[in-house]
């Protein structure tokens, strides 16, 4: 499978802009473990290899343990996330899947004991900019590793 476009030279000035939103997160106190823990999960339900394999290796490079990468897609199953974290990833698949009905009472509920109402927020947000990667990436086909240099990925160990 090829890339289709790269629309980085083709949008520069969204890009950017979306850059710029990504790189607000870390001023959040959305723990970076957590933050990292929402990407892939988003971009495992959406699809998307290249952000999959991006933030991967970015949680690995900020100190993550390979176990917990590897259950991120069964983290109902698993007992190596704690109770914030479970929280995150439920928010994370209900916003990143709405259905009819959006997000349902009982998932807002359960997450609120967790997240203060700008953390929630926050999070939202963050749901948010990583769905818009994905879709942005799975459109154009974006060739997972195609970056690893340029955003310092080699440095993961993961090959």
């Amino acid at each position: 499978m090829t890339q289709r476009s790269n629309f980085f030279e083709q949008s520069p000035e969204l890009s950017r802009k979306l850059m710029e939103l990504s790189a607000l997160f870390q001023k959040t106190t959305i723990e970076p473990h957590i933050r990292e823990l929402v990407e892939i999960r988003a971009s495992q339900l959406n699809g998307c290899a290249f952000c999959v394999d991006m933030h991967t290796k970015m949680a690995k490079i900020h100190g993550e343990r390979e176990l917990r990468l590897y259950h991120v897609a069964i983290w109902r199953e698993s007992t190596l996330f704690a109770p914030r974290e479970r929280a995150a990833l439920a928010w994370t698949e209900a916003v990143t899947h709405l259905d009819a009905h959006g997000v349902s009472d009982e998932i807002f509920e359960r997450v609120r004991t967790q997240f203060s109402e700008k953390e929630l927020s926050d999070l939202t947000f963050l749901v948010g900019s990583i769905n818009t990667w994905n879709r942005l990436n799975v459109a154009f086909r974006i060739v997972p590793g195609s970056s690893d240099k340029a955003f310092g990925l080699d440095k993961a160990g993961l090959e």
